[in-house]
């Protein structure tokens, strides 16, 4: 084998690349096509997988929205509800604080009638009030005047002192004349 250089065994390489490059040659072809059927599909899938986690998420948004909704509407209810509580306390405790200052007021007002008899029976002449306890009673409107006196005379004008300064009030008199 002169001239060409190209031996027996370098004719059957050369076949054997020929026939490998021939058989690759759609199986390279179907490669491309395949990577490209790949990427289709993949796509598609992309594509539901999206379209689906869209639609989920719109429906979870939605439930969250109707939950907050009746949550905040139960939230109301119950703060219209611990108000109307809060308010009825509130009027409870203003009764109670009219009723107490009632009767502080009626307590001053009997203390006061206290005050003013004892201080109309010292100042009146011809009254020995050294003996005489006054006590008012505000619930009932008394005035009780206990103790001794020296005589009927000066029991009468005690009483009479009395009257003149609880107007309104019932006297009783519960003095005795002290006997020497």
């Amino acid at each position: 084998m002169t001239g060409t250089g190209v031996g027996r065994s370098g004719v059957v390489g050369l076949a054997l690349a020929l026939g490998l490059a021939l058989a690759l040659a759609p199986a390279c072809r179907n490669t491309a096509e395949g990577v490209k059927e790949d990427v289709r599909l993949n796509t598609e899938q992309g594509r539901d997988g999206a379209q689906t986690a869209a639609e989920t998420s719109e429906g979870t948004a939605r439930n969250i929205g109707t939950e907050a909704k009746e949550t905040g509407s139960t939230i109301g209810q119950a703060a219209k509800e611990v108000g109307g509580t809060i308010a009825d306390g509130a009027k409870d405790v203003a009764g109670a604080v009219t009723d107490g200052a009632k009767d502080v007021a009626a307590d001053v007002g009997a203390g006061k009638q206290t005050v003013d008899i004892k201080a109309a029976l010292m100042a009146a002449k011809g009254i020995d009030s050294s003996h005489i306890e006054v006590d008012t009673d505000a619930g009932t409107r008394t005035v009780t005047l206990k103790g001794t006196v020296p005589t009927a005379a000066q029991r009468t004008a005690a009483e009479r002192v009395a009257r003149e300064k609880a107007q309104g009030y019932r006297i009783r008199n519960l003095l005795t004349v002290a006997t020497s």
